[in-house]
């Protein structure tokens, strides 16, 4: 099978296509033929050497979607269309930038849905994120008001239109204006420009604060997303596309206000076998929830779909197609 190999980290260009060999699975995995996977930066890390567990040589990717092609332990039919993510892809074991990969049955959803691989592609990991920390880590509920802080990334777009569509009034920040429409087509009520101190406006544009904050730029803005929330609040820091992993000189004291609760969310498998595909991918061939699908590239440009998700080029989840 044609598969993108990584032997050392470094840049995009140390993701080599290569030939090896189909993976067999042992009973209580699954076989599956990789239509599509989405891209994600925790992949980007990893293939940038900041993933210590990592050993390379590997195949990244930690989510696919595709056919079932064997179940030796009988959970799936082959055929079955499913989607997977989590539980060690890509990082203990090869993953999904490949023609097929192995993973445990128990982590994988079987979907019915006519959906198109580039769209199906690109939902699987990004839906369990936006999901996971908005009704998990935010516990979020209908009526309040949401900032999405790094709106425009592909986690910050579904998790507007998930929000939206519960009911929830949407705050979405970019520093790029002419991603205003964007943001609007996707669930977001009022788009802030950010200068990265967003936090009197906010307070000006919602009587005082938002409910919850979800941050997904990282500790380069955690501290003045801390200011945006109204008493007994919650942050909850999922993303980090700022490339920053620590906070200088954290003083909890200072920096936390009273009443506001500070998170995060990192789902692994259990979350995503409960997260509610199903119901969200009928949502998406409904119309009712849209997704952003920035980019899509085929395996043998890897190198170059890296690029763009490392230049924040996409507009949107990037799809690989097979």
């Amino acid at each position: 099978m044609k598969a993108a190999v990584i032997h050392e980290a470094g840049g995009p260009d140390v993701l080599k296509i290569e030939e090896v060999p189909i993976p067999k699975p042992r009973p209580g995995w699954v076989l599956i033929r990789i239509k599509a996977f989405g891209l994600n930066r925790s992949e980007l890390f990893t293939r940038q050497g900041h993933s210590p567990g990592v050993q390379f040589p590997r195949i990244l990717g930690i989510e696919a979607t595709g056919l079932v092609e064997e179940a030796p332990g009988g959970e799936f039919q082959r055929g079955d269309v499913v989607a997977t993510a989590m539980g060690g892809m890509g990082r203990s074991f090869n993953g999904g930038y490949a023609e097929y990969t192995c993973v445990a049955a128990g982590q994988i959803q079987k979907l019915e849905t006519k959906l198109s691989w580039h769209i199906l592609g690109g939902c699987g990991e990004m839906l369990q994120t936006a999901y996971g920390s908005l009704f998990n880590a935010l516990q979020l509920k209908k009526g309040e008001t949401l900032l999405v802080r790094g709106g425009t990334t592909s986690i910050g777009l579904a998790a507007a239109a998930i929000a939206k569509s519960h009911g929830v009034k949407v705050i979405s920040t970019t520093r790029n204006s002419a991603r205003n429409e964007l943001l609007k087509k996707s669930g977001a009520d009022i788009v802030v420009i950010d200068s990265g101190k967003v936090a009197e406006e906010v307070k000006n544009q919602t009587d005082g604060g938002v409910n919850k904050v979800l941050e997904l730029i990282g500790t380069t803005t955690l501290l003045d997303s801390l200011q945006c929330v109204k008493p007994h609040g919650i942050v909850c820091m999922t993303g980090m596309v700022g490339d920053s992993w620590n906070l200088k000189d954290f003083s909890p004291m200072d920096a936390i206000p009273t009443s506001i609760c500070l998170t995060s969310y990192d789902g692994g498998p259990d979350a995503f076998i409960s997260t509610p595909l199903q119901e969200l991918v009928n949502q998406i061939e409904a119309g009712t929830l849209p997704v952003s699908i920035g980019k899509t590239f085929k395996l043998d440009d890897i190198v170059e779909a890296h690029r763009t998700m490392e230049q924040n080029k996409a507009g949107g989840k990037i799809v690989v197609l097979t």
